[in-house]
C-alpha cells in the first residue's frame, strides 16, 4: 500500500526477514523495471475497482513476476492516492514485487493530512526533486520494458469468474454468468424448494446470489468505493427495492477507518437494506466470518 506514496517497500519471506532483524545483508538480483504509462482520465461512473482490474489483467498478460512496476505519465495526476494504494495492493495478483507510483503532490498532501510539519514536507519535496525522483509528466524515463493504458478506455468491470486477477466487463456479466454456471454443477437447472424459519418459502436455483456485501480489502479500504456502494444501496432503499429472502446482506469494511468514514457521511440506517447486518472488520472473502 505504501507504494502508492512513492515508498519502495515489499514483503519478504521468513529467512530474509530474520536476516534483516539480525543486521545481515539480504542479497537480490537487480530486477527488471516495467514502465507503466498512464494517460487520459477515468470516465464518470468508473471506479478504482474497474481501474485495478484492468491494470491487473494487462500486467498478468505482460508477465511481471519478479519485476518492479512503476507508473508514470500525465495520467498519474488523475489517480488519487486511495486508488494508487488499491493498485499497489493488488501486486500479489499480477505477480510483480512492487507496483509503485512516483513522488508528487499527492505524497506531500498525504504528509499534511497526517500531521507532518511543513519543514519536513519541504525537505521531502526538495530532496525528491534534487534526486530526480519527483514526477515530471513531460519526462520519458528509461525502463526495461514498457506498457501503456489510456484511462478513458477503462469500463465498469467485475472480477471473475474464479480468480481475482480475471476481469469481466459489466456489460458482459450476464453472458459470462450463463456460460460459467454449468461448469460448477452437473445439473445447472436444478430447483430446490426452501422454507425459512419464519415460514417464508421459495425455490432456489443454481447460480442464485446468496451473499451481497458492501466490503473492502483489509489492507486498502478505498473510501470512495465504500461510500459509492453505500450511496447505491441508499438509493435502492429509497426506490423501494429490497433483497430477495435468500440473500444475506452485510456491511464488512476491511478496516475501522472505512465504517468511520462512511458513517460520518450519514446514518447507516438510511442506506442499509432491510435485514442487513454488520460482520467483522475484515474483507468478507478472506475472513469468512458470517454476518451476525
Amino acid at each position: 500500500m505504501v507504494n502508492g506514496l512513492g515508498v519502495v517497500g515489499w514483503g519478504v519471506g521468513g529467512i530474509e526477514a530474520e536476516a534483516a532483524m539480525l543486521g545481515q545483508p539480504v542479497s537480490m538480483l537487480i530486477p527488471r523495471v516495467v514502465g507503466f504509462k498512464l494517460k487520459g482520465k477515468l470516465n464518470e461512473g468508473t471506479t478504482a475497482t474497474d481501474l485495478v482490474l484492468t491494470i491487473t489483467e494487462m500486467l498478468r498478460q505482460h508477465k511481471v513476476v519478479g519485476k518492479f512496476v512503476e507508473f508514470y505519465g500525465e495520467g498519474v495526476a488523475q489517480v488519487p492516492l486511495a486508488n494508487r494504494a488499491t493498485i499497489g495492493n493488488m501486486s500479489p495478483e499480477y505477480g510483480s514485487t512492487i507496483a509503485i507510483f512516483p513522488i508528487d503532490d499527492k505524497t506531500t498532501d498525504y504528509m499534511r493530512l497526517t500531521g507532518r510539519d511543513e519543514q519536513q514536507i519541504a525537505l521531502v519535496e526538495a530532496y525528491a526533486k534534487a534526486q530526480g525522483l519527483w514526477h515530471d509528466s513531460a519526462h520519458e524515463p528509461v525502463y526495461s520494458e514498457y506498457i501503456e493504458l489510456d484511462l478513458s478506455t477503462v469500463v465498469p468491470s467485475i472480477a471473475g469468474p474464479k480468480r481475482p486477477q480475471d476481469r469481466i466487463k459489466l456489460s458482459e456479466a450476464k453472458e459470462s454468468f450463463e456460460e460459467h454456471v454449468p461448469s460448477y454443477t452437473a445439473d445447472p437447472g436444478k430447483v430446490v424448494p426452501v422454507t425459512l424459519a419464519d415460514g417464508t418459502s421459495f425455490d432456489l436455483t443454481n447460480g442464485a446470489v446468496t451473499v451481497a456485501s458492501i466490503t473492502s480489502c483489509t489492507n486498502t479500504s478505498n473510501p470512495s468505493v465504500m461510500i459509492g456502494a453505500a450511496l447505491l444501496a441508499k438509493k435502492a432503499v429509497e426506490k423501494g427495492l429490497n433483497r430477495k429472502p435468500w440473500v444475506k446482506t452485510s456491511l464488512a469494511p476491511g478496516r475501522r477507518s472505512s465504517p468511520t468514514t462512511t458513517i460520518r457521511r450519514g446514518s447507516r440506517s438510511t442506506w442499509t437494506p432491510s435485514g442487513s447486518t454488520s460482520s467483522a472488520t475484515a474483507a468478507s472473502p478472506a475472513s469468512a466470518t458470517p454476518a451476525r
